[in-house]
């Protein structure tokens, strides 16, 4: 058994879903599992009823309609879709009427895309006389907290998945297809899995139902080793760890969220990233074994702030680091990056975060500065060979004429961050990607 997951822009026009189509049925054999986000850009359409919504104007013809067109040229009708239908102007008129689009709402607003989206898509499979069973996530299973807006999965749900599909292993009668993105609480609300929602959904699917493989259909061939408008010389990776893949998203590649790959890399089972505009291509597969060789990839994370705090309390102070934490804790600001020695500690900040407050809290007991405008360049490489990495990759830092602010290594076994200043990035990454790929 394998879970296939395809993206909006995979079923995006009827032309998209013949494809798609085309792609589950060379993989029947394996008995594939479906999930899919909303067609195309149905959830910035639904989020746009919300907002008209609050003004007192009830209007989602525009996503009744663009379904519609698709199931014309289909020639399939969709099951439930006057009833979904109703159930949405329902919900707006009532978002109208109060005035209010809470959080709890909005997820509720926004699970329409995707409960349209499995049952456009299995109607199509039927048609072509492939047997198929839409399913909204919960009702396989799956059970989230209730943090509206970025959902996570609860320990439960897996054994409730495996309990109501796990069957389907040895007598895989039906392809089932499964709305990504979406869950529902122990109170029965709607809720949303956040950022690479539906990702994360097929990766639990694969791991409760231990899955030969999760594949994750993107327009790209896998994860490369660079971004392609630095360098257009990037190409795809074809093995990586789960924690390199997790490193290499957390600091820049957008294919996969980290956290979509946790529920697979608990259970050991892989995920393979490939392309649906380039079917044959092997992609990318992430797996507890990574590859040999001396660099993986090259990221960036650009825009980040640099705080670097200096205080002789430090030296020999027990609980120095908690409380320099607990300041940005209560700024509400995620640290990416840490250096210390005795008596300081350099760290990067999104530049996103609100400062306010950030200087005066942290001068309390410490001498600060902070400078914005500033870059993180990532290498993805086997640390065992990290003097050769260093080497190689100061000497080109060197050659480039470029300042390294602070370097972070050691505290993850698969990254060495440099930071430098946000408009030397892009020459960095290409004179790295040059070094380490392209020699």
């Amino acid at each position: 058994m394998i879970v296939m997951k395809f993206g909006g822009s995979s079923v995006a026009d009827a032309s998209r879903v013949r494809h798609v189509e085309g792609i589950v049925r060379q993989h029947l054999e394996q008995k594939p599992v479906v999930v899919l986000s909303a067609t195309g850009d149905t959830t910035d359409h639904l989020l746009e009823c919300g907002s008209l919504a609050l003004k007192g104007k009830v209007d989602c013809d525009r996503v009744i309609s663009n379904h519609q067109k698709i199931a014309q040229d289909l020639g399939i009708v969709i099951p439930d879709f006057d009833t979904l239908a109703t159930e949405l102007r329902d919900l707006l008129r009532g978002i109208s009427l109060l005035k209010e689009l809470s959080p709890r709402t909005k997820d509720y607003l926004v699970s329409f895309g995707e409960r349209i989206s499995v049952r456009l898509f299995a109607a199509y499979l039927k048609k072509q006389d492939l047997a198929a069973q839409a399913f909204d996530a919960w009702d396989v299973g799956f059970l989230s907290d209730s943090r509206f807006g970025n959902g996570e999965i609860l320990p439960e749900a897996f054994a409730a998945i495996e309990g109501r599909l796990g069957t389907l292993r040895n007598n895989y009668s039906f392809t089932p297809v499964v709305t990504g993105f979406i869950a529902k609480d122990r109170s029965g609300n709607i809720t949303t899995l956040g950022r690479g929602g539906s990702d994360l959904t097929a990766c639990a699917l694969g791991a409760a139902l231990q899955a030969k493989e999760v594949q994750v259909w993107k327009d790209v061939d896998g994860i490369l080793t660079t971004n392609p408008n630095y360098v257009p010389a990037a190409r795809p990776v074809p093995v990586l760890s789960f924690e390199e893949a997790s490193e290499l998203a957390y600091f820049g590649a957008n294919v996969l969220h980290p956290r979509a790959l946790i529920p697979a890399m608990q259970r050991g089972v892989p995920v393979r990233v490939k392309n649906s505009y380039n079917v044959p291509h092997p992609g990318t597969v992430i797996s507890n074994q990574g590859a040999e060789g001396l660099a993986k990839a090259i990221t960036c994370k650009r825009n980040l702030t640099l705080v670097d705090v200096v205080s002789l309390r430090m030296l020999g102070q027990p609980g120095f680091l908690s409380k320099l934490f607990a300041v940005f804790e209560k700024h509400e600001l995620s640290v990416d990056m840490v250096a210390t020695s005795e008596v300081s500690v350099s760290l990067t900040l999104d530049e996103g975060g609100a400062l306010d407050g950030l200087r005066e809290s942290l001068e309390e007991f410490s001498r600060v500065s902070i400078s914005s405008g500033k870059a993180s360049v990532n290498i993805i490489a086997d640390v065992r060979q990290a003097t050769e990495v260093l080497e190689s990759a100061l000497d080109v830092f060197r050659a480039e004429k470029v300042n390294v602010q602070m370097l972070s290594h050691g505290a993850s076994k698969v990254q060495f961050g440099f930071i430098v200043n946000d408009s030397e990035a892009q020459k960095c990454v290409a004179a790295l990607h040059a070094r380490f790929f392209e020699s």
